[in-house]
Order: C-alpha cells, then structure tokens, then sequence
C-alpha cells in the first residue's frame, strides 16, 4: 500500500476514491495494526511531508483510537494494548510527542489529539508516566508552537469523558496546573499560547480540588483567571469566563471572598462587554450562581425533611447581587438580532434566560425592578425596548408567589393579548411567549369568562399570521388547553364553549399542502393538543373530525406518484406524519367509540404503509396509530392481523432503520396485551423475530431492554402457551442479568437500569403465565430469579421503578409457590433488608411501598399453603 497516495485519496472529492482509501486504511488497521499505527505516526511525524498529507495521517490516527460508541471506543483501545509491542509504542509516543513542536500547526494539532488517545488508554494504568512531566517542560521551556501544543494537548487529555481516565487525573492535578497556570499568566506575551492555557485550565478544573482546598494555590489561580477576564483578547476573555462558570459550579462554597472582592464587579463589567461571546459567558455566569444556588436550597430542604443536619453552606449572592446584575440584564434584552434563527443563542437570549433564574432564585425581590421597566418601556416607539418589556414581563412568571402575579396578569392580559397585533413580528411572537408562560405557570390567574375568548382568537390569528411565531403561539396554545382541560372524563370544561371554532380554525390552516410547514405542523400539535383536551360533551365533534383527517391522508396516498424532488418527499412525509399523529391523538381520546371507525382507519393506514417508499420517517407515527388502536379495540383488533402482520414483519426485520425496529416491538407488546390469548397464534413469529434482533449486531443491545419487557407482555398475554418459550427466555434474561457497570460508564447507566427493569418485567410475566398453566415449568428457574434479586438488592445503581418491579417479582413469586420450599431464601437477610428499606423509604410512591407491603405479606405465608398464618 502506497501511504501516502492512500492518504492523499482520503482527501478526495471524489466520493467512490475517497470510500475506497478509507477502507484500505480500515483493512490494514486490521491486518496489522501495529504497522499501520507506527506508518502513520512517521508521516504525522515527517516535516518534509506535504502539510496536507500529515492531515490526513493525523485524521486516520484519531479515527484508529475514537468511537461514538462505548463498547465499540473499548475494543479500539484494546487493539493498542495487545497487538502493540512495547518497543512500537514506545517509537509511536516518541514521534506523536516530537510532532507537537512541528512547524506545520495542524500536523501540532493532531499529534495533540492522538498523544491524548493514547493518555486515555495508558494514564489509568500508569503506563506513561514521563508524559506529564514532558508536557509541563514543554510549556515551561519550549517555543510559543511547542507551548501551545502541549497545552492543547493536555486540555485534550482533561475533556475526554473516559471514566477512567477523569478518575486517574486527579493524581496528575500538580503537573496539570503546573503548566496551564504557567501558560495563562498575564506575563505569558503570545496571546495564542495563553487562550491555550485559559482552554486546558478549564478543562481541567474537576480534577484540582485538593489545589482548590488550599487557599495559597486557590487564590493564585483566581487571580490568574481574574487577571485574564481584563486581558483585552476576546478570545482569552470569553475562556476566563467560562472557568468562572466551572469553578462556581464546582466550587460555590468557597467562593465568597472572591464574590466580595472581584467577582461581583468583573461580571457586571463582562456583560456589557461590546464582543458578544464574553458578554454571553459573563451572563452565564449569574446563570451559574442562580442555578447552584437552586440545586443547594433544594439539596437542604431534603436534607432538614429527612432529618439530617449537615447543610450545604448558603450564601444568597443571586439576591445580594440582584440590585446590580438585574438593571444590566434588562438592558441587554434589547440587543435583539431580528435576524437571528430560532436556535442561534445571542445576548438577548443569554439575558432572558438570566433573568428567568434569577426570578426563581430570588422570587418576589424581582418584581418591582422589573415592572418599573416594563412600564417605561412597553409603549416604546423602538421596537426592542417594547421587545424587551414583554419578554421581561415573561420572564419573572416562574420563582415569585403567584398571589403576588395575579393581579399583575389580570392587569396585563388585555395589553398582551392587544400587543398580539404590533406592528413588528418579533414583538408579536414575544408576547405569544409570554402568554404561554402566564398559562404554564400561572394559570390560576386567567379568567376563563373574561380572557379565555380573546386569548384563543389572538393566539389563533397568530398562528396563522407569520411562520415565525408558529412555534410561541402552538406553545401557548396547549399550554392553554392543558390548564383548562379539567378533569379527565369531565362532561364539560372551560374550552367546551370555544371547542369547535378552534378545531375549525386549525383545519383552514392546516388545509393546504403548499402553506407554509412550520405552520402547519405547528397548528397540527395544536389541534392534537385540543382533541386530548376534550370533554365529553366535545367527543361528537372528535369523531366528525376523525372523517376530515381520514380524507385528508386517503388524499395524499395518490401524491407519492407525483414527487419529482426531495423537497416533494419532505413535504408529503411531513402532512403524512402529522394526519397519522392527529388520527392517533383520535383514537386515544374516543378510545373504545372509535370502533365505528376502525375499518376504514385500518384501510387507509395499510395504504400508506404500502406506498412510502424505504426509510421514510412516516411509518414511525403509523405504527404508533396502530398500536393505539390496538389498545382501543382490544380483542376486536384481531381481525385486521393478517393484513397488518406483513408490514410489522417487515419492520421487525429491518435491521437498517433501529427506530423503525424499535417502534415494532413496542408495537407487539402493544397487540399482544391488547388480544390476550388472541395473538397466540402470531407468537412464534413474533418470538422468532425478537430472537432475531437480540442476535444481531446492530440493534440487538440498543433494543435489549424493550424486547425483555415484550416477552413479559407476550407471557401475560397467552398464559400457560407460554411455556413453549421458557427456556430459550430464560437463557436470554440469564445471559442478560450479567451485565455490570463495572467499568463506571456513566453513559451506560440509564440503559443498564432499564435492562434490569426489563428482566424483572420477563420473570414477572413468565410467573404469572405459568401459575395459570404448569408451575412446576418454572421450579427449575427459581433459583435464578432469587439470584437476579440478590444482585438488584446488591446494586447501588437502582431506581424507584426497578425496585418496584423487584417487589411484584418478589411477591408473585411467593405467591406462586407458597408451600414453603423456597422459604429459606425468601425470608433471608438480604430479602427483609430490601423490602425494609423500599417499605420505609420517605423518597418512593406509596405505589412502590404498597408492592412491597404486599410481597411482605406473601413470603409471610409461605409454608401455610397459601394460607394467611394465625396467630396462636
């Protein structure tokens, strides 16, 4: 293999040259990786190399050691340890570590990332220990490009996510500070080197709390970052600010003498900062304060409920510095960019999310300050100060007494619903905005009688009037019918009167597939959002407009053959998805009623599924209508399997669309509780096709924990036929209960627990299947069950819902065999010290106590036959 014409390829426009060069590079890692690494490292490593070439050699070197995913990222670094021999890897940090004094910056560059790739996979097993040290001579004695490389390199190093890399810094926090303190002092004349430094010392900031505890070191370092916020480099500025933001998130209780002394006015100073990224960071950071200072008042509260005494220290600075920060805060709101994107985060935004923290930081104390602005300024003839007036009014909806808002809202409605119509659109969308905020939090302050009607019509003619304000007004708007939707099952509500000219509103906006999409997905979410609203009194108009959505996806089945481009695709996939999510907010709300309707929904939804074409997002929202369905009909759903089972086979099958994957097998625990002893028939396929997915590599470990919980569902479903599948679901739930999360992968945790939810929901469903059959079927699995709860009880990684389902396996498993042969493991140390401690918690639901109370009382029945014991 010619390396460098191979390299050279990888750089190609041409996209079939540019595929082929990357899988040679793949085949040869493969074939010998150890060659394959140390031939690129010299030609990172090769001044006379051209500079685009020892590019491409530093790209195929980090993509050699980085993966998205972790068991993959795991096996990568595992190359590197074994088919590595000591002298290669030795030679290859050797050149990666003479690449960081290149003249060339980008090969400097790469070498920073691949030295880093290797410091994740030898630093926690203390295999290179020269390196820290090398890199602080570097700062300390080489040149501005070997400075800045090596401390780019350990800011590399200190922001990868690796566990055991974070964890094993922490004895590297000497040199590590050592060398970025160096770099980031004022005395440091190159500029580029210091941004590198401010970079790396934030980055490295979670490991220094030993340095932090020392005053000497904590006040040298807060200097150096304070000194570095007035540098007069924006670059260098913005960094110094954002490690303000890390060290009062990591270190607030030691941050008073320097809120006093500097912080304070530095950060005042910082906002009004004419470059925007410094302004943004110093506005952050009172974002920081309200926030830590949130999570302690919260984090004390708990610990005074459970009794405990040890608080974390409290030091109010949101409301000692509300005085000061709020003035500049509204001032900024008025630094708009009328032409910023919906996600772009400017000044503005920056200053309004602010000013939401601090309202719920500090409550009532924001009121005054900010009516005394709105009211100058929201009459303005300047578009943004009447912007800024109601975005600030908005603001503060969230953190001061409701009691002390009611009659500020009931005062303002009528202004707000009146500044619906303002001549500029950005005002306009900021007061939908805000009613939306009043209507999510509060509520109680709108008069159903007097603001309801001219609430709904200006929301509506929102709507419809701009594309930009689709968004604030589709929020509002179902905020609004969720505080007025009443109680479930209400013959009447407030939007009962009004019910019918919205729906009615909604369907002439969403009328035309060639108005504007943003509009119409919006009003779409709307109109789901009225329909689950909906009291009974309303469901006849629900079920008229079940037939409008229906003609309205039967009229975009003949479309498909007139798409000529993507935009065509989009937009038609677009008004598919959002009928079928209409149709399926329908069919929930209407529930059982629906069944007039099921036929023709299940016709046209067949249709649809049979003429998108593949990886179309569309049949996603299909199967989640059929699902639901499904749940509507119950056993009545059977008839229309054999013509809907093709295409759930399919998507069971389809390896390369997971979320298509994913959505079929939630849908076969959908069908299988809905028909019961009905889907029997379907349940080798279905078991076949799951069996299929947990083999595979691709979706096999993502969907893991769903398929679990279906083979539960299917257990309950058919009962005592379940028994056919005992032992190859066992197998499975066996396999599946040794997985750990010894490797402290913090990504891993919520996939782990629900895996382990999973489990118990199988094992719950095969005990309750077989106690309608042969229970002596699941003797045999017994002591693998009380094993897996042994672990659970065991694991510090649980959530509420995982010991709730250890509590029904619990209890149903001593109710399924209650004669006493296993009473020795249910009544052992760890069993009662488990429910103990979930019956007695003061965090769980009385759910989650009341399981455990009743698995209690069936261990206390074994050996009695099932007989509740006497006392004698």
């Amino acid at each position: 293999m010619d390396v460098n014409q191979v390299l050279e390829s990888t750089l190609s426009t041409d996209a079939s040259a540019r595929h082929n060069a990357e899988q040679q590079l793949l085949q040869a890692a493969e074939v010998d990786f150890s060659g394959y690494v140390s031939t690129l490292a010299h030609e990172l490593a090769n001044e006379q190399a051209q500079p685009h070439i020892r590019s491409a050699a530093g790209i195929a070197l980090k993509n050699a050691f980085s993966a998205r995913e972790y068991t993959r990222l795991r096996d990568l670094q595992l190359r590197w340890r074994e088919r590595v021999s000591s002298e290669v890897k030795s030679s290859v940090k050797g050149l990666a570590l003479g690449t960081l004094a290149s003249k060339d910056s980008r090969a400097g560059q790469s070498a920073a990332q691949f030295v880093s790739s290797i410091a994740a996979i030898e630093i926690p097993r203390n295999q290179w220990p020269e390196l820290m040290p090398a890199l602080v001579t570097n700062v300390g004695e080489g040149d501005d490009r070997l400075k800045q490389a090596s401390l780019v390199t350990i800011g590399y190093i200190c922001e990868s996510e690796d566990t055991e890399l974070r964890d094993s810094l922490v004895q590297h926090s000497n040199a590590i500070l050592t060398a970025v303190v160096q770099g980031a002092r004022k005395e440091e004349t190159n500029l580029d080197v210091r941004h590198a430094a401010i970079v790396a010392l934030s980055d490295s900031l979670e490991f220094v709390r030993t340095n932090f505890d020392n005053e000497g070191e904590r006040n040298y370092i807060m200097q150096v970052i304070c000194e570095a916020t007035q540098s007069g480099d924006s670059r260098i500025e913005s960094g110094a600010y954002g490690c303000l933001n890390r060290i009062m998130a990591l270190y607030y209780d030691k941050m008073r003498f320097y809120m006093e002394k500097a912080l304070f006015g530095l950060t005042i100073l910082g906002m009004k900062n004419q470059e925007e990224d410094v302004a943004k960071l110093a506005i952050e950071f009172w974002c920081t304060v309200c926030e830590e200072e949130l999570a302690i008042e919260d984090d004390n509260a708990m610990t005074q409920a459970e009794g405990g005494s040890e608080l974390r220290p409290y030091f109010n600075f949101s409301r000692v510095a509300a005085r000061e920060v709020i003035p500049v805060l509204l001032e900024l709101l008025a630094q708009q960019d009328e032409d910023a994107a919906e996600e772009d985060y400017n000044i503005s935004r920056a200053a309004y999310q602010c000013l939401q923290l601090f309202a719920q930081s500090v409550g009532g104390d924001i009121v005054q300050a900010v009516l005394g602005f709105v009211e100058l300024n929201l009459r303005h003839a300047d578009w943004h100060w009447r912007d800024a007036a109601v975005s600030a009014f908005g603001a503060i909806m969230e953190g001061p007494d409701e009691k002390m808002l009611e009659p500020l809202i009931k005062q303002a409605l009528p202004v707000l619903i009146d500044m619906m119509n303002d001549s500029v659109v950005q005002v306009k969308d900021s007061a939908a905005y805000t009613l939306g905020r009043i209507c999510e939090n509060v509520s109680e302050s709108i008069d159903p009688q007097t603001h309801l009607s001219p609430l709904i019509q200006s929301l509506f003619a929102g709507l419809s009037s701009n594309p930009k304000m689709a968004g604030s007004c589709c929020w509002a708007l179902m905020n609004l019918t969720d505080r007025f939707a009443g109680e479930p099952g209400a013959q009447v509500n407030p939007l009962s009167p009004h019910f019918q000219d919205s729906i009615t509103h909604i369907l002439k906006v969403t009328e035309s597939p060639e108005g504007d999409a943003q509009v119409r997905m919006a009003a779409y979410e709307v109109l789901n959002a009225f329909v689950q609203s909906a009291a009974n009194e309303s469901l006849s108009i629900v079920a008229r407009l079940s037939d409008v959505i229906l003609q309205r996806l039967e009229n975009t089945i003949p479309m498909q053959q007139q798409i000529v481009s993507v935009d065509d695709r989009n937009t038609l996939e677009e008004i598919q998805t959002s009928l079928s999510s209409a149709l399926l907010a329908i069919i929930q709300r209407l529930e059982r009623e629906i069944k007039p309707q099921a036929d023709r929904i299940m016709h046209v939804l067949l249709q649809v599924l049979t003429s998108v074409g593949a990886k179309s997002s569309v049949p996603d929202t299909v199967f989640a209508t059929v699902g639901a369905l499904a749940n509507a009909l119950e056993e009545d759903f059977a008839k229309y399997m054999d013509s809907f089972t093709p295409f759930l086979y399919n998507a069971l099958g389809n390896q390369e669309e997971p979320a298509l994957c994913a959505m079929a097998v939630g849908l076969v625990s959908d069908i299988t509780r809905s028909l019961g002893e009905a889907s029997q028939p379907y349940c080798d396929a279905f078991m076949n096709y799951l069996l299929q997915i947990l083999s595979g590599a691709t979706n096999g470990h993502q969907l893991r924990p769903a398929i679990l919980q279906c083979f539960g569902d299917m257990a309950q479903a058919i009962g005592a036929q379940f028994e056919k599948y005992l032992s190859i679901v066992s197998q499975v739930l066996n396999q599946s209960s040794t997985m750990t999360l010894s490797d402290g992968a913090f990504e891993m945790f919520d996939y782990y627990v629900s895996l382990r939810e999973g489990i118990l929901d199988a094992w719950d469903g095969a005990i309750l299947a077989m106690k309608h059959g042969d229970i002596n079927a699941l003797r045999p699995h017994v002591h693998s069950i009380i094993k897996f709860l042994h672990l659970v009880s065991q694991d510090p990684n649980r959530s509420e819902a995982l010991l709730r389902a250890a509590m029904g396996v619990t209890g149903d498993l001593a109710d399924a065999f209650p004669g006493g042969e296993f009473a020795e493991a249910f009544r052992s140390d760890w069993m009662t010290q488990l429910i103990r401690e979930v019956r007695g918690s003061q965090e769980y639901s009385a759910r989650t106590k009341e399981t455990a109370r009743w698995a209690r009382e069936q261990i206390k029945r074994q050996g009695t036959g099932g007989q509740t014991p006497q006392m004698s």
